[in-house]
């Protein structure tokens, strides 16, 4: 008579029946290609920190672009801006630089019942010892 002894499975036998057999779902197939031996344990824990750092790395990457978008899009406008108020200055500077010509004060103090001299301004001299 025989010993009784612990039989060990091969593991290329339990993939050949999977796959040929209808008892392997592809969910199943599909988990043991991603975790490999280690999907008994559960998610391999030593990549977890590297999938931490890109997913940081990514979200930082997002919210820098939103940023500088937002920034570009407030650069734009303030030059807008900048160019409307240069137009308004010029257009001010030239209605001032007109309204302040003789010719024009001298009609608008005419309402006020002013008029022009007619006689040129003369110079009043005073000698050192007059005064």
């Amino acid at each position: 008579m025989k010993k009784n002894t612990f039989k060990i499975k091969d593991k290329k036998q339990n993939k050949g029946k999977a796959s040929s057999g209808g008892s392997g779902s592809i969910f199943s197939r599909f988990d043991k290609s991603i975790a490999g031996a280690s999907s008994e344990n559960g998610l391999p824990v030593k990549y977890l920190p590297y999938v931490l750092f890109f997913v940081a790395m990514g979200i930082f990457y997002i919210g820098n672009s939103h940023y500088s978008d937002k920034t570009t899009r407030k650069i734009d406008k303030l030059h807008q801006e900048v160019e409307d108020l240069r137009a308004d200055y010029t257009t001010l500077k030239s209605e001032y630089m007109f309204a302040s010509k003789q010719s024009e004060v001298a009609k608008r103090v005419k309402k006020l019942g002013l008029k022009e001299s007619e006689e040129p301004p003369y110079k009043i001299v005073v000698e050192k010892g007059e005064y």
